[in-house]
């Protein structure tokens, strides 16, 4: 999980004013909300992602077995003992390449770049050099969709199917003919992201290439690009019509949309329709700078891909309550009669909270999601696979069993378990998408129908290093327990980093347990914990780059039940991938070792 349930909000903040759209709410308004990102759908369209999978499809198959099985039934399972072998047979032998991988996670606003914040411009192009240069496959990102703007938390995103415009590059837009040169802002030392400056500085520069890319009659092919993006995307419309009335409409702003007029509140389609066309301008600006970030990010994951780079994404399971996702698809989430949730999301009270965690998402109607054939979720998953090649999805479990709290609630301690959709989901999305490549987040307690799930799906699961070495040798995340269809992280973005986590939090006993298990002093427990991971049996294995460039927690990037200095690490200068050449080649050096160095999706 990401911090306190994908949102990285403390409990405590949780009583606080919560922010939802661009606006904080009065906090007798949001008791109720829900504070993790959203999907959207109603006029949208289900969109068949063109991505190959990095394992078998045991759905499509109707096999649970591992991928030499279902290799096995498929080339001989309808042959008769005694019929002759083909050519072929003797090369299929154990040696086999088993596809093992590696990766690393960088969210893109920790990338360098002059203006305050990683961009999707050309410092994007060179990290992928940078990659490939290791023999690392995968580039690993936290949500890319618009974060909040109290904390600024891309796991509380106010939209789930958007991209987040602060991350569009503003040079790029000037090589376009969108902005001039007299419209960069002053470049600004490299230092922890300032959300609040870089959105006062690029908001008006975005407002302003928008306006040139829907007027200006050069740019007319550019906008016969737009014009198809929003055809294919139609989500986007409830998106923009959304994000003008929590910012532009009197009776509407500053306020969660289940206390709006009832005509809109309830979608009347006469008030739709009347909004969209008071509204027109500002609906199309909202599109047009979403276009922009989808094409400078689809150019970004072509170039990866094209260097053998997979993008692998993450998605919080659950949508913020004030979304558009939700106001859109009432009659798809636990709702009163107003709008506002009725039970809300959380975890049940565990050894690290005695009242558990609210999260306060509403919670999905499951019963009417299989009713509509989950053409929600496939509309979500859908996108996800237009941006990435694969997707992490946050709280998996909650697809087996889900803990389910009364809205009115102030803590988790009264929720019940319900059960989820199962496999029911997964065969849907199967279905109508295609093989649905996720990483299944297991962490925390999971229970035997959340592994039968992820199994019969086919999904890797995780663990983590960080994680193995408190509870002696039956531990899940220690290296000899660790299964094939996993993936190894020697941390991930919610966790200290190596060098971190051994000088500030790890305990005595926990050193001369690693040290006698790993063979080594701990001088160099970032390096220790990479190549443990690279050679652990899991099929995958991703890193943080605060490990690879053995940074201590100053370089975290979040630290979850707090609110306050999160999401905001920057990795360094323009060139700093050239100070991270011997890194490059010292990874290299273990991937070949551990077996690693094949492409992530070899041809069948």
């Amino acid at each position: 999980m990401t911090g306190l349930g994908a949102s990285g909000l403390s409990t405590a903040a949780s009583s606080q004013a919560r922010v939802f759209g661009t606006r904080i709410l009065p906090s007798n308004q949001i008791r109720v909300a829900a504070r993790l990102t959203k999907p959207r759908t109603n006029t949208r369209q289900v969109m068949k992602p063109q991505c190959t999978a990095a394992v078998e499809n045991p759905i499509a198959t109707d096999s649970h077995t591992d991928s030499t099985g279902n290799y096995y039934q498929r080339v001989y399972g309808n042959m008769k003992t005694g019929d002759t072998l083909d050519k072929d047979y003797a090369n299929d032998t154990a040696a086999t390449a088993k596809n093992r991988r590696a990766g690393v996670i960088l969210h893109p606003t920790s990338l360098p770049g002059p203006y305050g914040i990683g961009e999707i411009g050309k410092e994007a192009f060179k990290f992928i050099d940078w990659v490939a240069s290791t023999g690392m496959q995968m580039w690993q990102v936290l949500p890319l969709v618009p974060p909040e703007t109290q904390y600024w938390s891309p796991y509380a995103g106010v939209d789930a199917l958007c991209g987040s415009t602060l991350m569009i590059g503003l040079d790029e837009l000037k090589e376009e003919g969108l902005l001039a040169k007299s419209d960069l802002p002053k470049k600004i030392a490299i230092g922890t992201v300032d959300y609040p400056q870089v959105e006062a500085a690029k908001a008006p520069l975005l407002r302003k290439a928008a306006d040139k890319l829907l007027n200006e009659s050069k740019f007319s092919s550019l906008r016969r690009e737009m014009d198809a993006f929003r055809a294919e995307n139609p989500w986007v419309e409830d998106s923009a019509l959304f994000f003008c009335l929590i910012e532009y409409q009197e009776d509407t702003k500053d306020q969660g949309w289940w206390f709006w007029p009832e005509p809109i509140r309830k979608r009347d389609p006469a008030a739709v329709a009347e909004a969209t066309k008071r509204h027109e301008e500002n609906i199309n600006r909202f599109i047009a700078q979403q276009f922009l970030f989808d094409r400078q990010w689809k150019a970004v994951k072509a170039y990866a891909n094209s260097k053998k780079v997979k993008i692998v994404g993450d998605m919080p399971i659950y949508v913020g309550g004030q979304s558009a996702d939700v106001w859109a698809h009432q009659e798809l989430f636990e709702l009163t009669p107003s709008g506002a949730p009725a039970n809300v999301s959380g975890v049940p009270p565990d050894a690290f909270s005695e009242t558990g965690q609210l999260w306060g998402s509403p919670l999905y109607d499951w019963p009417a999601h299989e009713r509509e054939g989950y053409r929600w979720w496939a509309q979500r998953l859908g996108r996800s696979f237009q941006l990435y090649d694969e997707t992490r999805i946050d709280h998996f479990r909650g697809f087996a069993g889900y803990w389910s709290v009364d809205a009115k609630a102030d803590t988790a301690m009264g929720g019940v378990w319900k059960k989820g959709p199962g496999l029911g989901l997964f065969k849907s999305l199967n279905d109508q998408l295609g093989y649905v490549a996720i990483i299944a987040e297991d962490l925390g307690v999971i229970t035997t129908d959340v592994n039968e799930l992820r199994k019969g799906i086919g999904a890797p699961g995780m663990v983590v290093l960080q994680f193995a070495w408190g509870s002696g040798a039956t531990n899940t995340h220690i290296p000899h327990n660790h299964y094939e269809n996993s993936v190894c992280y020697p941390g991930t973005h919610d966790n200290e980093t190596a060098v971190g986590w051994w000088k500030d939090s790890a305990t005595d006993a926990e050193k001369e347990y690693i040290k006698r298990y790993l063979h080594t002093n701990g001088k160099d427990i970032a390096g220790d914990f990479m190549r443990e991971s690279f050679k652990s049996v899991s099929k995958t294995s991703i890193v943080m780059l605060q490990d690879i460039m053995r940074l201590d927690n100053t370089a975290r990037m979040n630290f979850p039940g707090t609110t306050t200095n999160n999401w905001g690490w920057r990795v360094g200068e323009t060139n700093i991938w050239g100070k991270l050449k011997k890194q490059a080649a010292e990874i290299k050096g273990w991937l070949e070792d551990y077996d690693r160095t094949a492409e992530v999706n070899p041809p069948a």
